[in-house]
Protein backbone atom coordinates (compact mmCIF):
# COMPACT_ATOMS: atom_id res chain seq x y z
CA UNK A 1 0.00 0.00 0.00
CA UNK A 2 3.17 2.05 0.58
CA UNK A 3 3.22 2.66 -3.48
CA UNK A 4 -0.53 4.01 -3.14
CA UNK A 5 0.58 7.49 -1.13
CA UNK A 6 1.47 9.23 -4.70
CA UNK A 7 -1.71 8.15 -6.34
CA UNK A 8 -3.73 11.35 -4.80
CA UNK A 9 -1.33 13.64 -6.44
CA UNK A 10 -0.64 11.78 -9.96
CA UNK A 11 -4.41 10.89 -10.43
CA UNK A 12 -6.15 13.96 -10.83
CA UNK A 13 -3.28 15.81 -12.38
CA UNK A 14 -2.94 13.20 -14.71
CA UNK A 15 -6.85 13.29 -15.36
CA UNK A 16 -6.70 17.32 -15.81
CA UNK A 17 -4.86 16.91 -18.40
CA UNK A 18 -6.23 14.03 -20.06
CA UNK A 19 -9.68 16.30 -19.56
CA UNK A 20 -8.33 19.27 -21.43
CA UNK A 21 -6.69 16.87 -24.09
CA UNK A 22 -9.25 14.71 -24.93
CA UNK A 23 -12.40 15.88 -23.71
CA UNK A 24 -12.80 19.08 -23.95
CA UNK A 25 -15.42 19.85 -26.25
CA UNK A 26 -17.76 17.05 -24.09
CA UNK A 27 -19.17 18.18 -21.30
CA UNK A 28 -20.88 14.32 -20.51
CA UNK A 29 -17.27 12.69 -20.91
CA UNK A 30 -15.76 15.27 -18.65
CA UNK A 31 -18.13 14.20 -15.96
CA UNK A 32 -17.99 11.30 -16.68
CA UNK A 33 -13.89 11.30 -15.74
CA UNK A 34 -14.10 13.90 -13.25
CA UNK A 35 -16.88 11.97 -11.33
CA UNK A 36 -14.91 8.30 -11.64
CA UNK A 37 -11.15 9.90 -10.54
CA UNK A 38 -13.12 11.52 -7.31
CA UNK A 39 -14.63 8.20 -6.48
CA UNK A 40 -11.89 6.62 -7.32
CA UNK A 41 -9.85 8.86 -5.00
CA UNK A 42 -11.78 9.13 -2.17
CA UNK A 43 -11.42 5.20 -2.10
CA UNK A 44 -7.76 5.46 -2.15
CA UNK A 45 -7.94 8.01 0.71
CA UNK A 46 -10.15 5.40 2.79
CA UNK A 47 -7.40 3.13 2.41
CA UNK A 48 -4.60 4.81 3.27
CA UNK A 49 -6.64 6.19 6.58
CA UNK A 50 -7.00 2.56 7.07
CA UNK A 51 -2.79 1.88 7.06
CA UNK A 52 -2.04 4.88 8.66
CA UNK A 53 -4.26 4.06 11.65
CA UNK A 54 -1.41 1.34 12.92
CA UNK A 55 0.35 4.55 13.90
CA UNK A 56 3.91 4.37 11.96
CA UNK A 57 4.18 7.38 9.36
CA UNK A 58 5.05 6.14 5.92
CA UNK A 59 7.60 8.29 3.27
CA UNK A 60 7.28 7.79 -0.05
CA UNK A 61 10.81 8.65 -1.92
CA UNK A 62 10.15 9.73 -5.30
CA UNK A 63 12.54 8.38 -7.50
CA UNK A 64 14.17 6.64 -5.03
CA UNK A 65 16.27 9.72 -3.69
CA UNK A 66 16.90 9.16 0.12
CA UNK A 67 15.50 11.89 2.53
CA UNK A 68 16.65 14.79 2.88
CA UNK A 69 17.81 15.27 -0.45
CA UNK A 70 15.17 13.89 -2.61
CA UNK A 71 11.28 14.64 -2.60
CA UNK A 72 9.64 13.25 -0.18
CA UNK A 73 5.80 12.31 0.69
CA UNK A 74 4.96 10.84 3.99
CA UNK A 75 1.86 9.48 4.91
CA UNK A 76 0.69 9.73 8.77
CA UNK A 77 -2.86 9.83 10.64
CA UNK A 78 -2.97 13.53 10.07
CA UNK A 79 -2.72 13.64 6.12
CA UNK A 80 -4.64 10.75 5.76
CA UNK A 81 -7.55 12.35 8.09
CA UNK A 82 -6.96 15.71 5.66
CA UNK A 83 -7.55 13.35 2.33
CA UNK A 84 -10.20 11.67 3.26
CA UNK A 85 -11.94 14.88 4.83
CA UNK A 86 -10.97 16.28 0.81
CA UNK A 87 -12.02 13.51 -1.27
CA UNK A 88 -15.69 13.61 0.53
CA UNK A 89 -16.27 17.11 0.42
CA UNK A 90 -15.00 17.06 -3.72
CA UNK A 91 -17.15 13.75 -4.03
CA UNK A 92 -20.43 15.78 -3.15
CA UNK A 93 -19.49 19.11 -4.65
CA UNK A 94 -18.75 17.83 -7.78
CA UNK A 95 -21.83 15.81 -7.79
CA UNK A 96 -23.93 18.94 -7.09
CA UNK A 97 -22.17 20.85 -10.18
CA UNK A 98 -22.60 18.39 -12.34
CA UNK A 99 -26.23 19.17 -12.19
CA UNK A 100 -25.51 22.19 -14.22
CA UNK A 101 -23.24 24.70 -12.77
CA UNK A 102 -20.35 23.13 -14.75
CA UNK A 103 -21.64 24.29 -18.05
CA UNK A 104 -21.17 27.96 -16.71
CA UNK A 105 -17.36 28.40 -17.53
CA UNK A 106 -14.83 26.10 -19.66
CA UNK A 107 -12.35 23.83 -18.15
CA UNK A 108 -14.24 23.49 -14.97
CA UNK A 109 -13.51 20.10 -14.39
CA UNK A 110 -10.03 20.11 -15.07
CA UNK A 111 -9.32 22.84 -12.65
CA UNK A 112 -11.25 20.68 -10.49
CA UNK A 113 -8.97 17.99 -10.70
CA UNK A 114 -6.00 20.26 -10.51
CA UNK A 115 -7.43 21.85 -7.35
CA UNK A 116 -7.24 18.44 -5.75
CA UNK A 117 -4.15 17.61 -6.69
CA UNK A 118 -2.50 20.52 -4.73
CA UNK A 119 -4.81 19.95 -1.43
CA UNK A 120 -3.23 16.54 -1.70
CA UNK A 121 0.17 17.20 -2.11
CA UNK A 122 -0.11 20.14 0.77
CA UNK A 123 -1.54 17.59 2.63
CA UNK A 124 1.36 14.62 1.55
CA UNK A 125 4.23 16.75 0.95
CA UNK A 126 7.44 16.18 3.62
CA UNK A 127 9.56 19.05 2.73
CA UNK A 128 8.36 23.09 3.10
CA UNK A 129 9.42 23.64 -0.35
CA UNK A 130 7.06 21.02 -1.80
CA UNK A 131 4.54 22.75 0.26
CA UNK A 132 5.28 25.81 -1.20
CA UNK A 133 4.62 24.58 -4.73
CA UNK A 134 1.22 22.60 -3.80
CA UNK A 135 0.01 25.70 -2.41
CA UNK A 136 0.88 27.23 -5.68
CA UNK A 137 -1.05 24.43 -8.05
CA UNK A 138 -3.75 24.47 -5.43
CA UNK A 139 -4.31 28.54 -5.96
CA UNK A 140 -3.89 28.35 -9.75
CA UNK A 141 -6.44 26.15 -10.15
CA UNK A 142 -8.48 28.13 -7.44
CA UNK A 143 -7.96 31.30 -9.64
CA UNK A 144 -9.72 29.79 -11.95
CA UNK A 145 -12.63 27.97 -10.33
CA UNK A 146 -13.39 31.51 -8.55
CA UNK A 147 -13.81 33.47 -11.93
CA UNK A 148 -15.77 30.28 -13.06
CA UNK A 149 -19.51 31.75 -14.82
CA UNK A 150 -17.69 35.25 -15.03
CA UNK A 151 -19.56 38.25 -13.44
CA UNK A 152 -18.17 41.94 -12.74
CA UNK A 153 -18.00 41.22 -8.88
CA UNK A 154 -16.42 37.96 -9.02
CA UNK A 155 -13.35 40.09 -11.76
CA UNK A 156 -13.39 42.31 -8.85
CA UNK A 157 -12.95 39.66 -6.37
CA UNK A 158 -10.60 37.59 -7.95
CA UNK A 159 -8.28 40.88 -8.44
CA UNK A 160 -8.20 41.30 -4.90
CA UNK A 161 -7.43 37.19 -4.11
CA UNK A 162 -5.38 37.06 -6.99
CA UNK A 163 -2.94 39.99 -5.43
CA UNK A 164 -3.39 38.73 -2.14
CA UNK A 165 -1.99 35.33 -2.73
CA UNK A 166 0.70 36.89 -4.96
CA UNK A 167 2.47 38.74 -2.30
CA UNK A 168 1.69 35.46 0.09
CA UNK A 169 3.79 33.41 -2.24
CA UNK A 170 6.82 36.14 -2.16
CA UNK A 171 6.25 36.08 1.35
CA UNK A 172 6.63 32.32 1.30
CA UNK A 173 9.84 31.67 -0.88
CA UNK A 174 11.84 34.52 1.50
CA UNK A 175 10.62 32.42 4.68
CA UNK A 176 12.41 29.39 2.71
CA UNK A 177 15.15 31.19 1.66
CA UNK A 178 15.44 32.20 5.27
CA UNK A 179 15.22 28.67 7.03
CA UNK A 180 17.36 27.38 4.25
CA UNK A 181 20.64 29.35 4.51
CA UNK A 182 20.35 28.75 8.44
CA UNK A 183 19.87 25.04 8.64
CA UNK A 184 20.98 24.02 4.58
CA UNK A 185 17.53 21.55 4.51
CA UNK A 186 13.94 21.92 4.25
CA UNK A 187 12.97 18.59 4.74
CA UNK A 188 10.57 18.65 7.46
CA UNK A 189 12.27 15.92 9.29
CA UNK A 190 15.56 16.62 8.83
CA UNK A 191 14.77 20.22 9.90
CA UNK A 192 13.11 18.87 13.63
CA UNK A 193 16.58 17.72 14.24
CA UNK A 194 18.17 20.87 12.94
CA UNK A 195 16.30 23.74 14.42
CA UNK A 196 17.31 22.01 17.86
CA UNK A 197 21.05 22.11 16.47
CA UNK A 198 20.98 25.88 15.19
CA UNK A 199 23.36 27.97 17.36
CA UNK A 200 22.24 31.37 19.37
CA UNK A 201 24.27 33.80 16.25
CA UNK A 202 21.59 32.42 13.91
CA UNK A 203 18.60 31.80 16.33
CA UNK A 204 17.09 34.80 15.44
CA UNK A 205 17.51 34.52 11.74
CA UNK A 206 15.38 31.14 11.98
CA UNK A 207 13.11 32.60 14.08
CA UNK A 208 12.44 35.65 11.50
CA UNK A 209 12.22 32.43 8.52
CA UNK A 210 9.73 30.93 10.53
CA UNK A 211 7.72 33.87 11.57
CA UNK A 212 7.52 34.59 8.03
CA UNK A 213 6.00 31.62 7.50
CA UNK A 214 3.53 32.21 9.83
CA UNK A 215 2.56 35.43 8.49
CA UNK A 216 2.01 32.92 5.22
CA UNK A 217 0.02 30.30 6.41
CA UNK A 218 -2.34 32.85 8.83
CA UNK A 219 -2.90 34.68 5.04
CA UNK A 220 -4.22 31.21 4.01
CA UNK A 221 -5.98 30.37 6.88
CA UNK A 222 -7.84 34.24 6.78
CA UNK A 223 -6.81 35.13 10.51
CA UNK A 224 -7.29 38.49 11.31
CA UNK A 225 -5.70 41.16 9.94
CA UNK A 226 -4.62 38.95 7.02
CA UNK A 227 -8.48 37.98 6.48
CA UNK A 228 -9.58 41.17 4.17
CA UNK A 229 -9.96 38.58 1.17
CA UNK A 230 -11.98 35.78 2.16
CA UNK A 231 -15.22 37.64 2.08
CA UNK A 232 -15.21 38.82 -1.18
CA UNK A 233 -14.14 35.47 -2.68
CA UNK A 234 -16.43 33.57 -0.63
CA UNK A 235 -19.30 35.33 -1.02
CA UNK A 236 -19.59 36.16 -4.69
CA UNK A 237 -17.69 33.01 -6.05
CA UNK A 238 -20.34 29.92 -7.52
CA UNK A 239 -21.88 28.64 -4.55
CA UNK A 240 -20.16 25.06 -5.41
CA UNK A 241 -16.43 26.79 -5.67
CA UNK A 242 -17.14 28.03 -2.26
CA UNK A 243 -18.18 24.63 -0.82
CA UNK A 244 -15.46 23.44 -2.09
CA UNK A 245 -12.91 26.22 -0.57
CA UNK A 246 -14.28 25.95 2.79
CA UNK A 247 -11.24 23.36 2.80
CA UNK A 248 -8.56 25.67 1.72
CA UNK A 249 -8.83 27.87 4.52
CA UNK A 250 -8.00 24.55 6.44
CA UNK A 251 -4.88 23.81 4.45
CA UNK A 252 -3.51 27.13 6.32
CA UNK A 253 -4.35 25.32 9.93
CA UNK A 254 -2.73 22.05 8.89
CA UNK A 255 0.51 24.21 7.49
CA UNK A 256 0.36 25.44 11.31
CA UNK A 257 0.33 22.05 13.00
CA UNK A 258 2.93 20.57 10.58
CA UNK A 259 5.31 23.16 10.54
CA UNK A 260 5.06 25.16 13.64
CA UNK A 261 3.89 22.91 16.17
CA UNK A 262 5.41 19.34 15.30
CA UNK A 263 8.52 20.52 12.85
CA UNK A 264 9.68 23.70 14.69
CA UNK A 265 7.90 23.24 18.01
CA UNK A 266 10.49 20.63 19.84
CA UNK A 267 12.57 21.37 22.99
CA UNK A 268 15.55 23.11 21.78
CA UNK A 269 14.33 24.71 19.12
CA UNK A 270 14.79 28.65 18.73
CA UNK A 271 11.06 29.25 17.34
CA UNK A 272 9.41 27.31 20.44
CA UNK A 273 6.70 29.46 21.46
CA UNK A 274 6.21 31.30 18.28
CA UNK A 275 2.65 30.69 17.45
CA UNK A 276 0.79 31.09 20.71
CA UNK A 277 1.14 34.81 21.56
CA UNK A 278 0.77 35.65 18.03
CA UNK A 279 -2.13 33.84 17.07
CA UNK A 280 -4.25 33.60 20.14
CA UNK A 281 -4.76 36.96 19.80
CA UNK A 282 -5.29 36.78 15.59
CA UNK A 283 -8.17 34.20 16.53
CA UNK A 284 -10.14 36.43 19.04
CA UNK A 285 -10.12 39.25 16.44
CA UNK A 286 -11.07 36.72 13.70
CA UNK A 287 -13.81 34.92 15.55
CA UNK A 288 -14.95 38.88 16.31
CA UNK A 289 -15.08 40.15 13.18
CA UNK A 290 -16.85 37.31 11.47
CA UNK A 291 -19.47 36.83 13.90
CA UNK A 292 -20.09 40.74 13.29
CA UNK A 293 -20.10 40.06 9.52
CA UNK A 294 -22.66 37.30 9.99
CA UNK A 295 -24.98 39.74 11.85
CA UNK A 296 -24.47 42.49 9.12
CA UNK A 297 -24.93 39.98 5.91
CA UNK A 298 -27.90 41.06 3.17
CA UNK A 299 -27.66 37.35 1.89
CA UNK A 300 -27.05 33.77 2.75
CA UNK A 301 -23.94 33.57 0.89
CA UNK A 302 -22.15 36.41 2.44
CA UNK A 303 -23.78 34.76 5.77
CA UNK A 304 -21.60 31.91 4.91
CA UNK A 305 -18.73 33.77 3.82
CA UNK A 306 -18.73 35.01 7.33
CA UNK A 307 -19.28 31.97 8.95
CA UNK A 308 -16.44 30.70 7.64
CA UNK A 309 -14.46 33.54 8.96
CA UNK A 310 -15.83 32.82 12.26
CA UNK A 311 -15.09 29.15 12.68
CA UNK A 312 -11.43 29.60 11.45
CA UNK A 313 -11.19 32.31 14.76
CA UNK A 314 -12.51 29.39 17.00
CA UNK A 315 -10.22 27.10 15.29
CA UNK A 316 -7.36 29.37 15.58
CA UNK A 317 -7.51 29.80 20.00
CA UNK A 318 -7.28 26.44 19.88
CA UNK A 319 -4.90 25.64 17.10
CA UNK A 320 -1.98 27.76 18.39
CA UNK A 321 -1.71 25.72 22.25
CA UNK A 322 0.87 22.86 21.59
CA UNK A 323 -0.90 20.24 23.59
CA UNK A 324 -1.98 17.02 22.40
CA UNK A 325 -5.41 17.59 23.91
CA UNK A 326 -5.59 20.68 22.51
CA UNK A 327 -4.67 19.64 18.74
CA UNK A 328 -7.61 16.64 19.22
CA UNK A 329 -10.12 19.32 19.32
CA UNK A 330 -8.99 21.46 16.94
CA UNK A 331 -8.58 18.62 14.73
CA UNK A 332 -12.71 17.46 15.49
CA UNK A 333 -14.11 21.21 15.10
CA UNK A 334 -12.00 21.38 11.71
CA UNK A 335 -13.53 19.04 10.07
CA UNK A 336 -17.26 20.13 11.67
CA UNK A 337 -16.57 23.57 10.44
CA UNK A 338 -15.58 22.48 7.06
CA UNK A 339 -18.52 20.00 6.41
CA UNK A 340 -20.84 22.66 7.86
CA UNK A 341 -19.76 25.72 5.75
CA UNK A 342 -20.27 23.41 2.36
CA UNK A 343 -23.71 22.13 3.77
CA UNK A 344 -24.55 25.88 4.20
CA UNK A 345 -22.96 27.39 1.07
CA UNK A 346 -25.09 24.66 -1.09
CA UNK A 347 -28.36 25.17 0.69
CA UNK A 348 -28.16 28.52 0.11
CA UNK A 349 -27.71 28.27 -3.51
CA UNK A 350 -30.78 25.31 -3.50
CA UNK A 351 -32.95 28.71 -1.61
CA UNK A 352 -31.58 31.23 -4.45
CA UNK A 353 -32.14 29.16 -7.64
CA UNK A 354 -36.03 29.04 -5.86
CA UNK A 355 -36.48 32.42 -4.80
CA UNK A 356 -36.69 34.17 -8.49
CA UNK A 357 -34.70 37.95 -8.77
CA UNK A 358 -34.86 37.83 -4.65
CA UNK A 359 -32.17 35.17 -5.40
CA UNK A 360 -30.59 34.37 -1.46
CA UNK A 361 -31.02 38.09 -0.04
CA UNK A 362 -32.11 37.96 3.24
CA UNK A 363 -35.65 39.91 2.42
CA UNK A 364 -39.30 38.79 2.46
CA UNK A 365 -40.55 36.73 -0.71
CA UNK A 366 -43.33 34.83 -2.03
CA UNK A 367 -43.35 31.33 -0.69
CA UNK A 368 -41.27 29.33 -3.20
CA UNK A 369 -40.84 25.48 -4.43
CA UNK A 370 -39.56 22.84 -1.85
CA UNK A 371 -40.25 25.60 0.97
CA UNK A 372 -40.72 23.55 3.73
CA UNK A 373 -37.95 20.52 2.86
CA UNK A 374 -35.31 23.61 1.89
CA UNK A 375 -36.04 25.20 5.62
CA UNK A 376 -35.55 21.96 6.67
CA UNK A 377 -32.38 21.93 5.07
CA UNK A 378 -31.08 25.13 6.80
CA UNK A 379 -32.30 24.41 9.68
CA UNK A 380 -29.45 21.88 9.82
CA UNK A 381 -26.96 23.77 8.93
CA UNK A 382 -27.45 26.52 11.01
CA UNK A 383 -27.56 24.17 14.10
CA UNK A 384 -24.32 23.16 12.78
CA UNK A 385 -22.89 26.88 11.90
CA UNK A 386 -23.99 28.13 15.37
CA UNK A 387 -22.85 25.09 17.21
CA UNK A 388 -26.03 23.60 19.03
CA UNK A 389 -26.83 20.89 20.39
CA UNK A 390 -27.50 17.90 19.09
CA UNK A 391 -24.92 18.31 16.47
CA UNK A 392 -21.14 17.98 16.17
CA UNK A 393 -20.65 21.47 16.24
CA UNK A 394 -22.03 21.44 20.20
CA UNK A 395 -19.57 18.94 20.68
CA UNK A 396 -16.95 20.56 18.91
CA UNK A 397 -17.20 24.17 21.13
CA UNK A 398 -17.19 22.08 24.48
CA UNK A 399 -13.80 20.43 23.58
CA UNK A 400 -12.73 23.25 22.46
CA UNK A 401 -13.92 25.14 26.04
CA UNK A 402 -12.17 22.21 27.51
CA UNK A 403 -9.04 22.40 26.29
CA UNK A 404 -8.94 25.87 26.80
CA UNK A 405 -9.31 25.66 30.62
CA UNK A 406 -5.60 25.67 31.39
CA UNK A 407 -4.61 29.05 29.84
CA UNK A 408 -4.00 32.09 31.52
CA UNK A 409 -7.08 33.78 29.83
CA UNK A 410 -9.08 30.99 29.73
CA UNK A 411 -12.21 33.37 31.14
CA UNK A 412 -11.66 35.54 28.31
CA UNK A 413 -11.20 33.10 25.95
CA UNK A 414 -14.77 31.16 27.19
CA UNK A 415 -16.32 34.39 26.94
CA UNK A 416 -15.56 34.99 23.33
CA UNK A 417 -16.78 31.89 22.03
CA UNK A 418 -20.11 31.80 24.05
CA UNK A 419 -21.07 35.59 23.21
CA UNK A 420 -20.18 35.09 19.20
CA UNK A 421 -21.61 31.79 18.98
CA UNK A 422 -25.01 33.24 20.75
CA UNK A 423 -24.90 36.37 18.43
CA UNK A 424 -24.58 33.40 15.45
CA UNK A 425 -27.74 31.83 16.51
CA UNK A 426 -29.29 35.17 16.26
CA UNK A 427 -27.99 35.95 13.02
CA UNK A 428 -29.18 32.49 11.40
CA UNK A 429 -32.81 32.87 13.56
CA UNK A 430 -33.18 36.08 11.67
CA UNK A 431 -32.12 34.88 7.96
CA UNK A 432 -34.03 31.86 8.76
CA UNK A 433 -37.24 34.21 9.97
CA UNK A 434 -37.03 36.37 6.26
CA UNK A 435 -36.39 33.18 4.13
CA UNK A 436 -38.75 30.61 5.15
CA UNK A 437 -41.21 32.46 8.01
CA UNK A 438 -42.28 35.84 6.16
CA UNK A 439 -43.21 34.27 2.82
CA UNK A 440 -45.80 32.45 4.46
CA UNK A 441 -47.19 35.38 6.03
CA UNK A 442 -47.29 37.25 2.34
CA UNK A 443 -50.75 37.70 0.83
CA UNK A 444 -51.15 34.65 -2.21
CA UNK A 445 -50.80 36.13 -5.51
CA UNK A 446 -53.87 36.42 -7.44
CA UNK A 447 -53.64 34.50 -10.14
CA UNK A 448 -52.51 30.88 -9.73
CA UNK A 449 -48.59 29.96 -9.62
CA UNK A 450 -47.21 28.29 -12.51
CA UNK A 451 -46.55 24.67 -11.98
CA UNK A 452 -43.12 23.90 -11.20
CA UNK A 453 -40.38 23.21 -13.44
CA UNK A 454 -39.03 19.86 -12.80
CA UNK A 455 -35.57 20.16 -10.90
CA UNK A 456 -32.95 18.04 -10.94
CA UNK A 457 -32.74 15.53 -8.08
CA UNK A 458 -28.93 15.06 -7.70
CA UNK A 459 -27.96 18.86 -6.28
CA UNK A 460 -30.67 17.99 -3.12
CA UNK A 461 -28.83 14.71 -2.25
CA UNK A 462 -25.48 15.83 -2.53
CA UNK A 463 -26.63 18.80 -0.23
CA UNK A 464 -28.85 16.19 1.88
CA UNK A 465 -26.01 13.79 2.69
CA UNK A 466 -23.57 17.15 3.29
CA UNK A 467 -26.09 17.96 5.84
CA UNK A 468 -26.23 14.79 7.61
CA UNK A 469 -22.25 14.20 7.96
CA UNK A 470 -22.35 16.49 11.12
CA UNK A 471 -25.27 14.38 12.48
CA UNK A 472 -22.90 11.51 11.98
CA UNK A 473 -19.94 13.24 13.50
CA UNK A 474 -21.98 13.73 16.88
CA UNK A 475 -23.44 10.09 16.94
CA UNK A 476 -19.87 8.93 16.53
CA UNK A 477 -18.33 11.33 18.31
CA UNK A 478 -16.67 8.74 20.75
CA UNK A 479 -15.37 6.50 18.52
CA UNK A 480 -14.00 9.99 16.12
CA UNK A 481 -12.90 11.27 19.40
CA UNK A 482 -10.01 8.42 20.12
CA UNK A 483 -8.74 8.47 16.76
CA UNK A 484 -8.21 12.33 16.73
CA UNK A 485 -6.04 11.49 20.23
CA UNK A 486 -4.29 9.35 18.76
CA UNK A 487 -3.86 11.48 15.73
CA UNK A 488 -2.54 14.29 18.26
CA UNK A 489 -0.49 12.26 19.60
CA UNK A 490 1.17 10.86 16.93
CA UNK A 491 1.99 15.04 15.37
CA UNK A 492 4.09 15.61 18.09
CA UNK A 493 5.87 11.92 18.53
CA UNK A 494 8.70 13.43 16.68
CA UNK A 495 11.07 10.53 16.71
CA UNK A 496 9.37 8.23 15.10
CA UNK A 497 8.24 10.81 12.50
CA UNK A 498 11.89 11.16 12.16
CA UNK A 499 13.36 7.71 11.68
CA UNK A 500 10.84 7.02 9.29
CA UNK A 501 11.82 9.85 7.01
CA UNK A 502 15.65 9.74 7.56
CA UNK A 503 16.29 6.04 8.78
CA UNK A 504 16.35 4.43 12.30
CA UNK A 505 20.21 5.69 12.29
CA UNK A 506 18.97 9.29 12.77
CA UNK A 507 19.86 11.03 16.04
CA UNK A 508 17.47 11.68 18.34
CA UNK A 509 15.01 14.24 17.96
CA UNK A 510 14.07 16.79 20.82
CA UNK A 511 12.23 15.48 23.24
CA UNK A 512 8.20 15.39 22.58
CA UNK A 513 5.33 17.00 24.42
Amino acid sequence: MTDWIIVPVVLPAAMAASIVLVARFDLALQRTLSLATTVFLLGVAVGLFLLARDGVPRPYLLGAWPAPFGIVLVLDRLSALMLVLTQLLALLVLLYAAAGWDRQGRHFHALFQFQLMGLNGAFLTGDVFNLFVFFEVLLIASYGLFLHGAGVRRLVGGFKYVTINLLASTLFLFAVGTIYAVTGTLNMADLALKAAQVGPEQAGLLRTGVALLLVVFAVKAALAPLHLWLPGTYGVAAPPVAALFAVMTKVGAYAILRVHLAVFGGAGSPAIGLVEPWVVPAALATLVLGTLGVLGARSLQRLAAYSVLASMGTLALVLAVPTSAATAAALYYLVHSTLAAAGLFLVGELVAERRGAMRDELVPAPPFPQLELLAAGFLLAALATAGLPPLSGFLGKIWILDALRGRSAWPWLWAAVLVTSLLTVLALARAGSLLFWKPAALAAPAADPPPPRPRPLVPLVATATLLALPVLLAGFAGPLAQELEATARQLYARQSYVEAVLGPSSPPAPLER
